[in-house]
Protein backbone atom coordinates (compact mmCIF):
# COMPACT_ATOMS: atom_id res chain seq x y z
CA UNK A 1 0.00 0.00 0.00
CA UNK A 2 1.29 3.28 -0.68
CA UNK A 3 1.58 5.49 2.45
CA UNK A 4 -0.08 9.33 2.30
CA UNK A 5 3.43 10.57 2.32
CA UNK A 6 4.19 8.40 -1.74
CA UNK A 7 0.39 9.87 -3.09
CA UNK A 8 1.31 13.17 -2.10
CA UNK A 9 4.74 12.69 -3.51
CA UNK A 10 3.47 11.68 -6.65
CA UNK A 11 0.46 14.01 -6.73
CA UNK A 12 3.52 16.35 -6.82
CA UNK A 13 6.25 15.17 -8.75
CA UNK A 14 3.85 12.74 -11.05
CA UNK A 15 6.00 10.01 -10.03
CA UNK A 16 6.27 7.52 -7.42
CA UNK A 17 8.95 4.54 -6.91
CA UNK A 18 7.83 1.41 -5.51
CA UNK A 19 10.61 -0.72 -4.07
CA UNK A 20 10.57 -4.76 -4.73
CA UNK A 21 7.02 -4.28 -6.24
CA UNK A 22 8.34 -7.76 -7.79
CA UNK A 23 9.96 -10.29 -6.31
CA UNK A 24 13.63 -11.00 -7.58
CA UNK A 25 13.36 -14.58 -8.50
CA UNK A 26 10.37 -13.30 -11.05
CA UNK A 27 12.70 -11.38 -12.43
CA UNK A 28 15.39 -13.18 -13.05
CA UNK A 29 12.52 -15.52 -14.68
CA UNK A 30 11.75 -12.50 -16.89
CA UNK A 31 15.14 -11.78 -17.56
CA UNK A 32 15.82 -15.33 -19.10
CA UNK A 33 13.09 -15.41 -21.52
CA UNK A 34 14.24 -11.76 -22.68
CA UNK A 35 17.25 -13.01 -23.07
CA UNK A 36 16.27 -15.90 -24.77
CA UNK A 37 14.14 -13.80 -27.29
CA UNK A 38 16.82 -11.29 -28.36
CA UNK A 39 18.65 -14.62 -28.92
CA UNK A 40 16.78 -15.29 -31.83
CA UNK A 41 17.84 -12.02 -33.07
CA UNK A 42 21.49 -13.00 -32.88
CA UNK A 43 22.28 -10.74 -29.61
CA UNK A 44 24.03 -12.94 -26.70
CA UNK A 45 24.33 -12.44 -23.24
CA UNK A 46 27.81 -13.46 -23.03
CA UNK A 47 29.23 -11.56 -25.99
CA UNK A 48 29.56 -8.45 -25.85
CA UNK A 49 30.56 -8.44 -29.98
CA UNK A 50 26.72 -8.72 -30.30
CA UNK A 51 25.28 -5.78 -29.00
CA UNK A 52 25.78 -3.60 -32.07
CA UNK A 53 23.05 -1.36 -31.70
CA UNK A 54 22.62 1.41 -29.03
CA UNK A 55 18.93 -0.07 -28.47
CA UNK A 56 16.66 -2.72 -29.17
CA UNK A 57 13.10 -3.42 -28.40
CA UNK A 58 10.83 -6.75 -28.29
CA UNK A 59 7.47 -6.80 -26.95
CA UNK A 60 6.86 -7.78 -23.58
CA UNK A 61 5.76 -11.69 -23.50
CA UNK A 62 2.79 -12.32 -22.67
CA UNK A 63 1.59 -16.11 -23.74
CA UNK A 64 2.54 -19.37 -23.38
CA UNK A 65 5.46 -20.50 -20.96
CA UNK A 66 7.17 -17.44 -21.79
CA UNK A 67 4.33 -15.34 -20.32
CA UNK A 68 4.60 -17.04 -16.87
CA UNK A 69 6.72 -14.77 -15.20
CA UNK A 70 5.40 -11.51 -17.03
CA UNK A 71 1.96 -12.58 -15.24
CA UNK A 72 3.59 -12.89 -12.37
CA UNK A 73 5.07 -9.37 -12.23
CA UNK A 74 2.38 -7.76 -14.10
CA UNK A 75 -0.04 -8.80 -11.64
CA UNK A 76 2.07 -7.99 -8.24
CA UNK A 77 -0.56 -7.19 -5.32
CA UNK A 78 1.50 -4.50 -4.13
CA UNK A 79 1.17 -3.11 -8.03
CA UNK A 80 -2.41 -3.27 -8.02
CA UNK A 81 -3.37 -2.39 -4.88
CA UNK A 82 -1.33 1.00 -5.60
CA UNK A 83 -3.22 1.38 -8.90
CA UNK A 84 -6.66 0.96 -6.56
CA UNK A 85 -5.19 3.89 -4.97
CA UNK A 86 -4.12 6.21 -7.28
CA UNK A 87 -6.48 5.50 -10.07
CA UNK A 88 -9.55 4.31 -8.09
CA UNK A 89 -11.19 0.54 -7.97
CA UNK A 90 -12.41 -0.48 -10.93
CA UNK A 91 -11.11 2.35 -13.11
CA UNK A 92 -8.37 0.12 -14.81
CA UNK A 93 -7.81 -3.39 -16.89
CA UNK A 94 -6.67 -6.03 -14.61
CA UNK A 95 -4.39 -6.93 -17.57
CA UNK A 96 -2.70 -10.44 -16.38
CA UNK A 97 0.08 -9.43 -17.54
CA UNK A 98 2.77 -6.14 -17.78
CA UNK A 99 2.65 -5.59 -21.60
CA UNK A 100 4.03 -2.77 -23.69
CA UNK A 101 7.21 -2.62 -25.01
CA UNK A 102 11.19 -4.07 -23.49
CA UNK A 103 13.73 -1.59 -24.52
CA UNK A 104 17.10 -2.98 -23.98
CA UNK A 105 19.96 -0.39 -23.44
CA UNK A 106 23.19 -1.52 -24.62
CA UNK A 107 26.25 0.18 -22.91
CA UNK A 108 26.88 2.70 -26.17
CA UNK A 109 27.80 6.65 -26.70
CA UNK A 110 26.12 6.01 -29.76
CA UNK A 111 23.18 8.30 -30.38
CA UNK A 112 20.11 5.92 -30.02
CA UNK A 113 17.73 8.29 -31.92
CA UNK A 114 14.96 8.06 -29.33
CA UNK A 115 16.08 10.47 -26.67
CA UNK A 116 13.77 13.30 -27.24
CA UNK A 117 11.17 14.60 -23.77
CA UNK A 118 7.44 13.78 -24.71
CA UNK A 119 4.22 12.05 -23.10
CA UNK A 120 2.68 8.97 -23.71
CA UNK A 121 0.13 8.15 -26.37
CA UNK A 122 -2.88 6.20 -25.27
CA UNK A 123 -5.45 6.04 -27.85
CA UNK A 124 -5.15 5.67 -31.87
CA UNK A 125 -6.19 8.38 -34.18
CA UNK A 126 -5.41 7.19 -37.76
CA UNK A 127 -2.23 6.49 -37.56
CA UNK A 128 -0.61 7.84 -34.79
CA UNK A 129 -1.56 7.93 -31.40
CA UNK A 130 -2.71 10.71 -29.85
CA UNK A 131 -3.35 12.07 -25.71
CA UNK A 132 -5.98 14.59 -24.28
CA UNK A 133 -6.55 16.11 -21.27
CA UNK A 134 -9.24 13.66 -19.80
CA UNK A 135 -6.27 10.76 -20.54
CA UNK A 136 -8.48 8.86 -22.51
CA UNK A 137 -7.43 4.76 -22.37
CA UNK A 138 -4.69 5.55 -19.81
CA UNK A 139 -4.52 5.59 -15.92
CA UNK A 140 -0.62 5.44 -15.66
CA UNK A 141 2.85 4.98 -16.88
CA UNK A 142 4.74 2.35 -15.38
CA UNK A 143 8.36 1.75 -15.46
CA UNK A 144 9.41 -1.63 -14.22
CA UNK A 145 12.94 -2.25 -13.73
CA UNK A 146 14.25 -6.11 -14.76
CA UNK A 147 17.84 -5.05 -14.18
CA UNK A 148 19.38 -2.62 -11.33
CA UNK A 149 19.67 1.25 -12.80
CA UNK A 150 22.55 3.36 -11.53
CA UNK A 151 22.92 6.62 -13.06
CA UNK A 152 25.53 5.22 -15.68
CA UNK A 153 23.14 2.76 -17.05
CA UNK A 154 20.98 5.14 -19.52
CA UNK A 155 18.48 6.06 -17.28
CA UNK A 156 15.25 6.84 -17.89
CA UNK A 157 14.69 10.86 -17.26
CA UNK A 158 11.73 12.50 -15.72
CA UNK A 159 10.91 16.27 -15.38
CA UNK A 160 9.65 16.18 -11.68
CA UNK A 161 6.43 18.17 -11.83
CA UNK A 162 5.76 17.83 -15.94
CA UNK A 163 2.31 16.46 -15.83
CA UNK A 164 1.14 20.05 -14.27
CA UNK A 165 2.33 21.79 -17.51
CA UNK A 166 1.27 19.04 -19.92
CA UNK A 167 -2.41 19.09 -18.64
CA UNK A 168 -2.17 22.96 -19.27
CA UNK A 169 -1.33 22.01 -22.82
CA UNK A 170 -3.66 19.21 -23.56
CA UNK A 171 -6.64 21.29 -21.51
CA UNK A 172 -5.92 24.00 -24.76
CA UNK A 173 -7.65 21.26 -27.24
CA UNK A 174 -10.10 19.06 -24.77
CA UNK A 175 -11.25 16.09 -26.13
CA UNK A 176 -9.69 15.98 -29.57
CA UNK A 177 -5.69 16.18 -27.86
CA UNK A 178 -2.22 16.07 -29.43
CA UNK A 179 -0.33 13.63 -31.57
CA UNK A 180 2.58 12.84 -30.61
CA UNK A 181 4.30 14.17 -33.23
CA UNK A 182 2.83 17.57 -32.42
CA UNK A 183 2.84 17.57 -28.62
CA UNK A 184 6.22 16.38 -27.89
CA UNK A 185 8.07 20.05 -28.96
CA UNK A 186 5.00 21.84 -26.49
CA UNK A 187 5.13 19.73 -23.91
CA UNK A 188 9.22 20.08 -23.44
CA UNK A 189 8.83 23.67 -24.18
CA UNK A 190 6.64 24.10 -21.08
CA UNK A 191 8.36 21.92 -18.58
CA UNK A 192 12.02 23.02 -19.66
CA UNK A 193 12.43 24.94 -16.29
CA UNK A 194 11.67 21.47 -14.31
CA UNK A 195 14.52 19.69 -12.52
CA UNK A 196 15.47 16.48 -14.07
CA UNK A 197 15.16 13.35 -12.09
CA UNK A 198 16.50 9.61 -13.24
CA UNK A 199 14.45 6.10 -12.67
CA UNK A 200 17.60 4.19 -11.28
CA UNK A 201 17.09 1.68 -8.52
CA UNK A 202 16.99 -1.88 -8.08
CA UNK A 203 15.62 -5.23 -10.43
CA UNK A 204 12.36 -5.38 -8.94
CA UNK A 205 11.27 -1.66 -8.04
CA UNK A 206 8.63 -0.18 -10.51
CA UNK A 207 7.61 3.41 -10.96
CA UNK A 208 4.36 4.65 -11.32
CA UNK A 209 3.87 7.69 -13.51
CA UNK A 210 1.48 10.31 -14.15
CA UNK A 211 0.16 9.62 -17.63
CA UNK A 212 1.35 13.31 -18.31
CA UNK A 213 4.68 13.16 -17.16
CA UNK A 214 7.06 14.08 -19.20
CA UNK A 215 10.13 12.09 -19.76
CA UNK A 216 12.91 10.69 -22.56
CA UNK A 217 15.31 8.28 -22.42
CA UNK A 218 18.90 9.24 -21.95
CA UNK A 219 22.30 8.80 -23.48
CA UNK A 220 25.19 7.71 -23.63
CA UNK A 221 24.89 4.30 -21.52
CA UNK A 222 28.35 4.41 -19.65
CA UNK A 223 27.98 1.17 -17.52
CA UNK A 224 28.90 -2.27 -18.29
CA UNK A 225 26.20 -3.94 -18.62
CA UNK A 226 22.68 -3.89 -20.70
CA UNK A 227 20.15 -1.90 -19.05
CA UNK A 228 16.47 -3.89 -19.53
CA UNK A 229 13.35 -2.05 -18.35
CA UNK A 230 9.49 -2.59 -19.15
CA UNK A 231 7.38 0.28 -20.21
CA UNK A 232 3.46 -0.47 -20.18
CA UNK A 233 0.55 1.50 -19.56
CA UNK A 234 -2.27 0.84 -17.19
CA UNK A 235 -4.97 1.27 -19.18
CA UNK A 236 -7.82 3.49 -17.77
CA UNK A 237 -11.69 2.06 -18.44
CA UNK A 238 -12.55 5.34 -20.77
CA UNK A 239 -11.71 8.64 -19.57
CA UNK A 240 -11.61 11.04 -16.60
CA UNK A 241 -14.31 13.29 -15.99
CA UNK A 242 -12.52 16.03 -14.70
CA UNK A 243 -15.91 17.07 -13.44
CA UNK A 244 -15.59 17.06 -9.53
CA UNK A 245 -12.09 17.68 -7.29
CA UNK A 246 -13.59 16.38 -3.74
CA UNK A 247 -13.50 12.52 -3.81
CA UNK A 248 -11.11 12.55 -6.97
CA UNK A 249 -7.94 9.72 -7.16
CA UNK A 250 -4.88 10.91 -6.89
CA UNK A 251 -4.30 11.08 -11.18
CA UNK A 252 -7.65 13.06 -11.82
CA UNK A 253 -6.70 15.26 -9.45
CA UNK A 254 -3.46 16.43 -10.11
CA UNK A 255 -5.03 17.22 -13.59
CA UNK A 256 -7.48 19.38 -11.92
CA UNK A 257 -5.06 20.93 -9.76
CA UNK A 258 -3.43 21.65 -12.91
CA UNK A 259 -6.10 23.05 -15.29
CA UNK A 260 -7.51 25.00 -12.23
CA UNK A 261 -10.20 27.55 -13.88
CA UNK A 262 -8.39 26.65 -17.00
CA UNK A 263 -11.69 25.86 -19.57
CA UNK A 264 -10.91 22.65 -21.27
CA UNK A 265 -10.79 22.83 -25.22
CA UNK A 266 -11.35 27.12 -25.09
CA UNK A 267 -7.68 27.73 -24.68
CA UNK A 268 -5.51 29.21 -21.92
CA UNK A 269 -2.63 30.80 -20.64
Amino acid sequence: MLSEAQIATFVRDGFVRVPTAVPRATVDACVEVIWDRLAEDGLSRTDRSSWSSPVVRIDCPEDGSDGVPFAAAGTSPALWEAYDQLIGPDRWWKRQGVGGTVPVRFPSREDPGDAGWHVEGSFPVGDSWHTNVRSRDRGLLALFLFTDVGPDDAPTRVRAGSHVDAARVLARRGEEGFGGAELGPLVQRASTARQVAHVTGAAGDVYLCHPFLVHAASWPHRGTTPRIMAQPGVALLGSFALADREGAYPVEAAILDAIGGQRVGMGGP
